[in-house]
């Protein structure tokens, strides 16, 4: 049967789930180089019939679990290692000895669960048609690891002619959501994430004869505005976009004209063709504001994540999975995306799939009121690692078995 154990069997794993997900805590790593987190996890999954690889342009790792039940289906199965580059102000005993870096966004959590499904999918390898892969990427916090572990072939699809898996998925923790509760959608689930740079240049001068310079500050700010406006006025609202100014820098003293005035922002859109327009805009509203004016305007636009979409039948799988593991009302369909970005979109694009997520508030906590991912502050409830790894195993479990039907 389908499932059956899997609940009791990622339970009795608890203790050693927690104790990767600490240990990766305490040791948190940076970008695309994390060689002590992929130590760690070569370590607990030292005695699996797992086949490792690794690639020139990240520490990340593919183990391939082969099953016992002659070819089939393959499955990918995705956690990432990194963390942030932030103090940890949660006091645990297994806070960060890693000055200014911190497990902020739950990646030692992702990694713990994935393994946890490893352990559990390798005991049941003989029943198994096919194969699962298992992902463990550093890199997403900003980095494009996914992106480089694919360009490096390690998922499939690279010169060795290993093919691409036929599906995918990816768990993430929210420790502001409702313990134990899973959630998805199909389609756009995260949204793409650019950044942008606009320098504009003037003439600077004394502030008390603004006749006899070109002072760019006005100018900036009027270009901050026309951004919201063009938002509004040039985007169709049932697609939403967003065009964040987050810094603004200019001058040096309270009588001085400066030379020049520099800004910097997000751009966020669920789909390419919004994307291309939004940094289109940008550029096109910079340069208009300043030529109004007889100035310029540098303008930078650095590429991020593209969107999250998830297939509707991955979906509808893990909703089927969710519900067979944990009951009818373990899963909530989300109404609408989340303007966050994740990287796991590269594998999105390549490989049908979805990520769902997990909530890791603390069992009967006001969890509304929960810090979540990106603070100082975050924690979780380790007591819903065995739920997630659970489902990671289950879902490849179904897949393998009969695909998306």
């Amino acid at each position: 049967m389908l499932h059956e154990s899997l609940i009791e069997d990622a339970r009795a794993l608890q203790g050693q789930m927690i104790a990767l997900r600490r240990a990766i805590h305490a040791e948190p790593e940076l970008g695309l180089n994390t060689p002590l987190t992929r130590d760690k996890v070569r370590a607990a999954l030292a005695d699996l019939p797992l086949t490792w690889r690794e690639g020139p342009s990240t520490t990340g790792l593919v183990a391939t679990l082969k099953g016992g039940a002659g070819a089939g289906r393959s499955v990918l199965l995705r956690g990432d290692m990194d963390a942030l580059q932030m103090p940890e102000e949660t006091g645990l005993e297994y806070a960060s000895t890693i000055p200014g870096t911190m497990h902020a966004c739950g990646h030692d959590a992702h990694v713990a669960m994935l393994a946890g499904a490893a352990r559990m999918l390798a005991a049941r390898a003989g029943s198994l048609a096919g194969e699962v892969r298992f992902m463990f990427q550093p890199g997403e916090e900003g980095h494009h690891g996914a992106r480089f572990m694919i360009d490096d072939g390690l998922i499939g699809g690279g010169p060795d002619g290993t093919p691409l898996p036929d599906a995918a998925f990816a768990l993430h923790v929210m420790p502001n959501s409702k313990h134990g509760l899973i959630a998805g959608r199909a389609g756009a689930l995260m949204a793409s994430a650019d950044m942008f740079d606009i320098t504009v240049r003037g003439r600077g001068g004394h502030a008390s004869m603004p006749h006899f310079s070109a002072d760019p500050v006005p100018v900036a700010a009027e270009i901050v505005l026309a951004l919201q406006s063009a938002v509004t006025r040039q985007f169709d609202a049932h697609d939403p976009v967003v065009c964040t100014v987050a810094k603004i820098e200019a001058g040096s003293a309270h009588n001085v004209i400066a030379d020049f005035a520099a800004m910097r922002g997000t751009l966020r859109s669920l789909s390419a063709k919004n994307r291309a327009g939004l940094a289109a805009m940008v550029k096109r509203v910079a340069d208009g504001v300043c030529a109004a004016h007889g100035l310029s305007a540098d303008v930078t636009i650095t590429p991020g994540f593209p969107v999250t979409v998830c297939d509707a039948r991955a979906v509808a799988l893990g909703e089927a999975v969710t519900k067979d593991l944990f009951g009818a009302d373990a899963f909530h369909s989300l109404a609408r995306p989340i303007m966050g970005a994740e990287d796991f979109s590269y594998v999105l694009e390549q490989v049908p799939g979805a990520m769902l997520f997990l909530g890791v508030a603390h069992e009967g906590a006001d969890w509304q009121a929960c810090e979540g991912i990106h603070s100082t502050r975050m924690v979780l409830d380790e007591s819903a690692l065995p739920r997630g790894a659970a489902l990671l195993a289950g879902l490849a479990e179904r897949y393998l078995a009969r695909g998306f039907a």
